[in-house]
């Protein structure tokens, strides 16, 4: 064979050797990376399986922040099933800590065990706002309490399974679908902002479970199916009160709105503030969003003024409330300022300080305005501490639910008790009752910033009377 045949024959060879190695390579890779690879599933089910794991009736800790290690105790031996054990680990966690919604509820849980019990469950956005978790569970906890002290539903008590959401409408629609599966579940306290509940609710509605959140306000959520409800007015309420009371100082109101065009509630409330306002003889001369990443709150309001802008509307969300704080302080008070109950928080006492002074927001409740009501007493003494409107309107809907209960234990009776034209039930201070869009048959609370010394910042929320 000449030199010239070895070379060809020794490079085809090399060339075979290549493609197998080659083949087996890539039959390799896709045989333990690719598709038959159980650690590799698609997206969907990654997040389905985290979703699976964001439920907990103790057996997990869904709040870590904080957590005693007499807590972490409880939460293993509940795993185990050690219900005694974990009733003991969680009253000594909350002798030192008695501000805990979650062990409270889990302490309730386990007095439980296995013995027959009613169950609802309650979602809140733990992994993305602790805080509103914390208070709406502080509502739905002193519920669970005080049924449960009180003997249950003729000596049946209630359970609570807490679910997070983490305020993503696309998890929210998964633990939707956990939960209308589950058959012991009578009823859901949730979701918290407007596009969680919207996720939800068709799935909810389909299934036949009520939902009832205790905060969204989305006119969208209104007439949106028999089985969904919310303990807080809607946005068409709240607006019209900021729109009225700013129209009463100034029948010639020329509103720059602030909003975020990627919230289901902040555009609810911009859409019927800026109706309400119309109707009343007033104006909008400015819109601003506040989520768009050119958004300047110096420039926006140099602009708003020079069309002639004498007020500003804060229609933010959560999500946007330091832009909105931003505004506040470039304003100096020199504007008179309304705004959505999204602005309701500690954070616009601190940030905001004198600034914010006279600002008005509009909430569904105020401790301030009901000051011996039997709900802010027991809640004081529960929590040691003041508790907000979230809390208190967590707690009408799971004192909504627990009266469904009581009529008929099944899902489509509870959905009948609160669908009847004579349900009513006691809440924080307003009897709890529903209009047939499914709505809370209640007006709002303005409250304005004042100098005060409730909180630790030297400024108050202080309730208006109207």
């Amino acid at each position: 064979m000449s030199q010239k045949n070895e070379t060809v024959t020794l490079l085809l060879a090399l060339l075979i050797t290549l493609i197998f190695f080659g083949a087996g390579g890539w039959w390799l890779y896709n045989r333990f990376q690719g598709k038959d690879n159980p650690t590799n599933l698609p997206e969907l089910g990654q997040k389905s399986v985290s979703a699976q794991a964001r439920f907990s009736q103790g057996e997990k800790l869904l709040i870590v922040e904080g957590a005693s290690s007499d807590k972490q105790a409880a939460i293993q031996a509940l795993g185990k099933g050690d219900f005694q054990q974990a009733v003991y680990l969680l009253e000594k966690s909350l002798r030192a800590n008695q501000n805990d919604p979650e062990a409270l509820i889990y302490l309730n849980n386990a007095r439980i065990g296995e013995a027959k019990s009613y169950t609802i469950a309650v979602s809140v956005p733990i992994g993305s706002n602790v805080n509103t978790a914390l208070e709406v569970l502080r509502g739905v906890a002193q519920s669970q309490n005080q049924i449960n002290q009180a003997g249950g539903f003729n000596g049946t008590p209630l359970k609570v399974l807490i679910a997070d959401d983490a305020d993503n409408p696309e998890i929210a629609a998964q633990i939707a679908q956990k939960l209308t599966a589950d058959n012991s579940i009578l009823g859901v306290v949730g979701h918290t902002s407007s596009d969680t509940s919207l996720a939800a609710a068709a799935i909810y509605q389909k299934a036949g479970l009520v939902m009832i959140s205790p905060i969204s306000t989305s006119v969208k959520l209104s007439n949106f199916g028999d089985y969904i409800f919310r303990s807080v007015p809607s946005d068409f309420v709240a607006a019209r009160a900021l729109a009225e009371s700013s129209l009463q100082k100034n029948p010639n109101v020329k509103a720059v709105v602030f909003f975020n065009s990627q919230s289901n509630y902040s555009q609810s409330l911009k859409s019927e503030f800026i109706t309400a306002l119309g109707l009343g003889g007033g104006q909008v001369v400015s819109e601003f969003d506040l989520s768009s990443l050119t958004f300047t709150p110096s420039k926006s309001l140099q602009q708003a003024q020079q069309e002639g802008a004498n007020l500003i509307a804060l229609l933010g969300d959560s999500g946007t409330l330091d832009k909105a704080l931003q505004v506040v302080q470039i304003n100096g008070q020199k504007l008179p300022i309304v705004a959505g109950d999204d602005v309701y928080s500690p954070k616009t006492l601190d940030v905001g300080g004198k600034n914010a002074l006279g600002m008005i927001v509009a909430v569904a409740w105020h401790l301030a305005a009901n000051p011996n009501s039997p709900f802010v007493n027991n809640s004081r003494q529960l929590w040691q501490g003041d508790v907000n409107w979230r809390t208190a309107t967590a707690y009408d809907a799971t004192q909504a639910l627990i009266a469904g209960i009581k009529g008929e234990s099944s899902r489509e009776g509870v959905q009948q008790a609160l669908r009847s034209s004579d349900f009513s039930v006691p809440g924080a201070t307003n009897p709890v009752r529903f209009l047939p869009s499914g709505d809370r048959n209640q007006s709002v609370q303005l409250v304005v910033v004042k100098p005060g010394s409730r909180s630790s910042f030297g400024v108050d929320f202080v309730p208006i009377s109207r």
